[in-house]
């Protein structure tokens, strides 16, 4: 069972995680894009846990909404819009809930997805936070019709997502400030795709810690 402090505990080690791995992000962007996502990322969920400070009376899908807007006004580029679309439409869905069960969190997390794709006119391939995302969820669902339990779901879900990074280094970037480089963008890692799966990553640890 997803509850709402599991999700508060969430976005509070993914502002965690995206501090400690700031530079790092920062580097990957720095071979293909404008060398500031790890600190854009840091930044905007840092953001995040400001509006996390006052939760009472709010379910899953105000705070998922409230998310994606802080990311959408602290994040520079195009990450902020992508994920705060991804965060603002997993809220739609989750609005008034307190509780979600395995199956309706990964159809919250898919609308989340399908809608950063329709946003940015992304598919799986064009070297994005898509090659990361949409694997993941994919297994997410593809686990829990399995019966597998939630935990080893996100699991699988988290081992294809970091699959679905280490995937992009062969591509050539079509999307974004990479795709400027074209062929010369291949052999480096999204940064975005990275980012997207520490997400995922945190929420797994968060669920397990």
């Amino acid at each position: 069972m997803i509850t709402k402090d599991l999700i508060i505990r969430w976005l509070r080690h993914t502002a965690s995680v995206m501090e400690a791995q700031r530079d790092y992000l920062t580097r990957l962007d720095a071979a293909i894009g404008d060398a500031d996502h790890g600190i854009n990322m840091d930044r905007g969920f840092k953001k995040v846990v400001e509006k996390l400070n006052s939760t009472e009376g709010k379910d899953i899908g105000v705070i998922l909404r409230e998310t994606g807007m802080a990311l959408i006004s602290s994040v520079g580029g195009a990450s902020g819009p992508l994920y705060g679309t991804f965060f603002i439409k997993a809220g739609m869905l989750a609005s008034g809930q307190e509780n979600l069960n395995g199956e309706e969190f990964s159809s919250i997390l898919k609308a989340g997805v399908n809608a950063v794709m329709e946003r940015g006119r992304a598919q799986a391939g064009d070297k994005t936070m898509v090659d990361a995302l949409l694997p993941a969820i994919e297994e997410l669902e593809h686990a829990l019709k399995e019966r597998v339990d939630l935990v080893e779901a996100l699991k699988r879900a988290v081992a294809s997502a970091e699959e679905g990074v280490k995937n992009t280094i062969p591509m050539i970037a079509r999307k974004g400030r990479a795709s400027y480089m074209g062929s010369r963008s291949i052999g480096h890692q999204d940064p975005g795709a990275t980012s997207a799966f520490l997400l995922l990553k945190s929420l797994y640890e968060s669920f397990t810690s």
